[in-house]
């Protein structure tokens, strides 16, 4: 599996992360929000040079001309709430995609223990199509891998994107182990080294839902 960690060349991605995890800037909701779009913006750019194209012929006011033309079918799928706006970054870019919406949930047994309930998805079929699957924050991994194997459930991507903003290393791992390595492509904004007791990654930034639409009951 090949992972992309845009940490290790620091770019705009590096200014938006550190105003994403300062606690002085992060509860700007408006900000948070636009700062993971933005991030999902370069991202999508960055995958899109991965992908394969098809030459289109074309007449412009002077002449006739060939162009290249995406010649892969993408679908965007994201896991809600906080992967909303992420996602919007890369609709702006792949704004032909079709997309795909999965509701995963942790339901805590105890302080520190829980499960990962799939309770919603709404998808096209997948079959031989481009699947990127953006979530912000990759902590354990659980929770990705339902939601993917939910969407196994319409069919089989030729190839799988999964965009992170923060992934801690334990998710990288994880991720590594359960996605088929072949077809797969991790994209994380940076990589940390923990998580804590309760499944936050550290440093992290917090409750990525929390800090782009308020805190919940």
């Amino acid at each position: 599996m090949e992972i992309i960690n845009f940490a290790e060349t620091p770019s705009l991605i590096s200014q938006y992360m550190t105003e994403l995890r300062d606690v002085k800037i992060q509860n700007d909701m408006l900000r948070f929000r636009r700062n993971l779009a933005r991030i999902g913006e370069i991202m999508a750019y960055e995958i899109s040079k991965t992908m394969t194209y098809t030459k289109e012929k074309i007449t412009t006011p002077l002449a006739e001309m060939e162009s290249d033309v995406l010649g892969e079918q993408v679908v965007l799928a994201t896991i809600f709430r906080a992967g909303i706006p992420f996602h919007q970054g890369f609709l702006d870019y792949f704004d032909h995609a079709q997309n795909a919406f999965v509701s995963a949930y942790r339901k805590y047994r105890e302080k520190e223990n829980f499960d990962v309930f799939i309770e919603y998805i709404a998808s096209p079929r997948l079959d031989g199509k481009t699947l990127i699957i953006a979530d912000p924050m990759l902590a354990t991994g659980a929770s990705m891998e339902l939601s993917y194997r939910a969407l196994l459930t319409k069919g089989n991507p030729a190839h799988i994107h999964v965009a992170s903003v923060i992934a801690s290393q334990a998710a990288v791992d994880y991720v590594r182990a359960t996605f088929p390595a072949h077809k797969t492509t991790l994209w994380v904004g940076a990589i940390d080294a923990e998580i804590n007791s309760h499944s936050y990654i550290v440093p992290g930034l917090g409750d990525a839902g929390d800090l782009a639409y308020g805190v919940k009951e």
